[in-house]
């Protein structure tokens, strides 16, 4: 048998060394500390270190205490970590306020245990709880939307990470769909409503929509199965985003509750939904 030939039928090896070792929760949760980090260092986007302590301490507990009351287990507290940041990070609340953080918190962590079809959480836990409470108190909460300002240099670092981190966990397609997608329902939306097109497409650099493409659209737990089935998923936010937006440039009173986060909301709908529809396709997991 030739070399050639022996190496063809050999098993590939494992990956080795440091890489091997970090997983996707811990890329993820890299990455929510650079973008907390760059957006409170450049822009000051926390009113104060109370709002993380709050939003942090509030997430991690509620993950200890239902994941040891309801599965008898200490939890790994990466995902609480992740959804205690974005809650800190998206959170715009009245001047002085601290409870929108910490009952954001504990509403994303809660959804994971309560809101399940066949052991799986169906909402990114940050979407439900920002989704409930903008729905639930308009007057009192608020998303950061474009706070971050729009410097190149700070967007090509975050952007560049973030790229790195769901190429490494492979989820890129998931990303670069949203991207185009929104670039060109932003071209039809501009062509449609006579507004400017750049105009129509720069939110796309601002924090919520950074968020949105690098840990809510890709949360590993509640995407669908396949990678065309993603896609798929991925286009119709998309789409259902821009009819939002669509909506509220026209005044409609349906999308009026939605116009503070079309983007957050309309994953909110979608994603679920194509969640429950691929996880009913398969075969129920035995207990």
């Amino acid at each position: 048998m030739t070399t050639t030939a022996a190496t063809a039928v050999l098993p590939r090896s494992a990956p080795s060394g440091f890489w091997s070792k970090v997983k996707p929760p811990h890329l993820f949760s890299a990455l929510i500390t650079v973008l907390l980090v760059v957006g409170e260092w450049r822009f000051q986007i926390l009113d104060s270190y109370w709002v993380l302590a709050v939003a942090l301490g509030a997430a991690i507990a509620s993950e200890a205490i239902l994941s040891r009351w309801l599965r008898g287990v200490w939890p790994s507290v990466l995902s609480a970590y992740i959804s205690g940041n974005s809650i800190a990070i998206l959170t715009k609340p009245q001047a002085g306020i601290l409870w929108p953080f910490g009952l954001g918190a504990l509403i994303a962590i809660t959804s994971k245990y309560v809101l399940q079809y066949r052991g799986r959480h169906l909402w990114n836990p940050t979407n439900f709880a920002i989704s409930a409470m903008l729905l639930l108190a308009p007057g009192s909460v608020a998303v950061l939307s474009h706070e971050w300002g729009n410097e190149l240099w700070t967007v090509a670092i975050i952007w560049a990470i973030g790229l790195a981190v769901v190429t490494r966990a492979k989820l890129l397609h998931i990303t670069l769909t949203y991207l185009v997608s929104f670039v060109l329902l932003g071209g039809a939306r501009a062509a449609i409503t006579g507004a400017n097109w750049l105009t129509e497409i720069t939110p796309i650099t601002g924090p919520m929509y950074q968020l949105l493409l690098f840990f809510m659209l890709t949360d590993p737990r509640t995407t669908v199965s396949s990678r065309k089935g993603r896609i798929a998923v991925v286009i119709l936010i998309a789409c259902g985003e821009c009819a939002l937006r669509l909506g509220n440039d026209y005044h409609a009173a349906w999308a009026a509750p939605f116009a503070t986060a079309p983007a957050i909301f309309s994953l909110a709908v979608i994603g679920p939904i194509a969640m429950v529809i691929d996880l009913a396709r398969k075969p129920a997991p035995v207990r």
